[in-house]
């Protein structure tokens, strides 16, 4: 097993100190994040020096929702805050990323988008329409956002063939790692099988998407 921690992202030099700890010491591979923290998305000046270690140490972080989402203070009924505000936290956060020029001042950034980056893809076109719109001095890219989406890894938990067959034609294949979301209540059921079952995914993308990819990026 190649595992990830938790980090008291609160405190920007505390999790960097417990991030070198948990690679440095316990052998872990990066560490799991919530797309806010009390209500901050993680393009603000305060976290660049996080984003620094995260570079420099060549950790993976795993973007997964952990609590109150976007949609929560909106909507509490029919597990909404999960199946929609997680959806958009995360295409909020590959939004603030990109748009906020943290993208670009550490290129080499592990980044994993958990749910297959969900709305990020399918709406990267209004995104594009967007960032052409601003005025020069409320944009700190020079490419479109479009152009970052295979600066990113997604993985597979995206529940429907159609949806999964979207995002290998948006990212790439050698982009999408495997996921399952167990043990919580959206785990995929059998979720090798449900892969392997796949029609209009070749064999190749499938043993990317299972393990080659994985292997790659953490170095296993």
């Amino acid at each position: 097993f190649a595992g990830l921690g938790t980090l008291p992202m609160q405190d920007v030099s505390a999790a960097i100190a417990e991030l070198e700890r948990g690679m440095a010491q316990l052998g872990l591979k990066g560490a799991m994040i919530n797309d806010q923290i009390n209500g901050k998305w993680l393009d603000e000046p305060e976290y660049l020096p996080f984003w620094r270690a995260v570079e420099q140490m060549g950790a993976m972080i795993l973007f997964h929702q952990g609590g109150k989402t976007i949609v929560s203070d909106r909507i509490e009924r029919y597990h909404l805050p999960n199946t929609i505000g997680n959806l958009a936290d995360r295409a909020v956060t590959f939004g603030t990323l990109v748009m906020g020029g943290v993208m670009d001042a550490y290129p080499d950034l592990k980044i994993c988008l958990s749910h297959g980056g969900r709305y990020t893809c399918y709406g990267i076109g209004r995104m594009d329409r967007g960032w052409r719109g601003l005025p020069p001095e409320g944009s700190k890219i020079e490419q479109p956002p479009s152009s970052y989406l295979r600066r990113f890894h997604y993985d597979c938990i995206v529940y429907t063939e159609n949806a999964l067959r979207y995002l290998i034609d948006a990212v790439g294949a050698d982009r999408i790692l495997f996921g399952t979301d167990w043990p919580y209540d959206m785990v995929i059921d059998w979720p090798v099988s449900w892969v392997l079952s796949l029609e209009h995914v070749t064999q190749e993308e499938k043993e990317l998407i299972l393990w080659k990819n994985l292997e790659r990026l953490l170095g296993i």
